[in-house]
């Protein structure tokens, strides 16, 4: 349905994306993850439209966007990171407003307006007013208004933004029942999220791509990939130097205070026959190793590993 082929934005001296290729299947749901300024928000701009390429090509649904660009607006549905919304606008006044803009017929617009805000839960509020909603609810009608139309593509910025956990766990559920007719882009900094709905995964840092795969081969298939959980009482800051002198540990993150005397630490290592060398060390040292466990790679492990920083 998408096909990005080495799409390349630069601003001045800065290469904002550079040469991406990849491509997202019909009916699949694909999450974007990297962290701030890596270039996600302008790759999604520029599939949209909203930006030019400085050079490289995007398809959707076979079309060019640089030689038909409306047609490819038509199929595509935009929830940006900050939701298009009149505040002065009422919620249903709003929606009848896009739907008019998208070009659905007069005839049409009563049905697509409930039926978009039936699937966001926000019939209840359609007559307030925009101003007066929760950050929440205008995060919904902000993607209200993306589904309208029924496009066949649906581009989202951080949709959860916002939301607290019931009405987080609502949108990933339409996420879910969005996907059986539509491709999803679904850009995130909850990676929780990111696991629960997304088939496959693009990371990318510094406006290149680090990694492309589902959840569970990223979390399961990296090489060499280890990491270890453990609680030990002592010095905080002396237990971490011990730990990230071990040849072998690539990084010590996650440092939790359980109490005054005992700290829960996670080390990232090169091989699963650190572990010895870890438990080496600590049994010589003056400090007592409470818990020790190996952890699940996540995907947020991976995230880490990939681009050296925490979401």
């Amino acid at each position: 349905m998408i096909e990005i082929k080495n799409l390349t934005k630069i601003y001045g001296d800065i290469i904002a994306v550079d040469d991406l290729s990849f491509t997202v299947n019909d009916n699949e749901v694909l999450g974007f993850l990297g962290p701030n300024g890596a270039g996600k928000s302008t790759t999604m701009n520029i599939i949209t439209g909203y930006l030019p390429a400085t050079s490289g090509d995007v398809l959707v649904d076979g079309i060019d966007i640089s030689k038909n660009p409306m047609e490819v607006r038509r199929k595509i549905g935009y929830l940006p990171e900050q939701p298009p919304v009149y505040m002065d606008m009422r919620v249903r006044e709003y929606l009848d407003f896009c739907a008019g803009i998208k070009g659905i017929p007069a005839k049409d617009i009563k049905k697509s307006v409930e039926k978009a805000m039936s699937l966001l839960k926000i019939t209840d509020v359609q007559k307030r007013l925009i101003k007066n909603l929760s950050k929440g609810y205008r995060q919904r009608v902000g993607f209200a208004q993306a589904i309208l139309a029924d496009p066949k593509v649906l581009i989202l910025d951080e949709p959860t933004v916002g939301l607290d956990p019931n009405q987080t766990l609502e949108v990933r559920n339409v996420i879910r029942s969005l996907k059986k007719d539509r491709t999803i882009i679904f850009s995130s900094h909850i990676l929780q999220e990111v696991s629960a709905v997304c088939e496959r995964v693009v990371i990318i840092d510094k406006g290149k791509i680090k990694a492309i795969d589902t959840p569970w081969n990223l979390a399961h298939n990296m090489d060499k990939h280890c990491v270890y959980s453990l609680k030990i009482e002592g010095d905080k800051e002396k237990a971490y130097d011990l730990l990230k002198g071990v040849n072998g540990v690539r990084q010590v993150y996650n440092v939790t205070e359980l109490d005054a005397r005992t700290n829960q630490f996670k080390i990232d290592v090169s091989d699963e026959r650190v572990r010895k060398s870890v438990l080496k060390k600590l049994l010589e040292s003056e400090f007592e190793l409470v818990e020790f466990s190996e952890e699940k790679t996540s995907l947020e492990d991976v995230f880490v590993s990939l681009t050296g920083k925490k979401k």
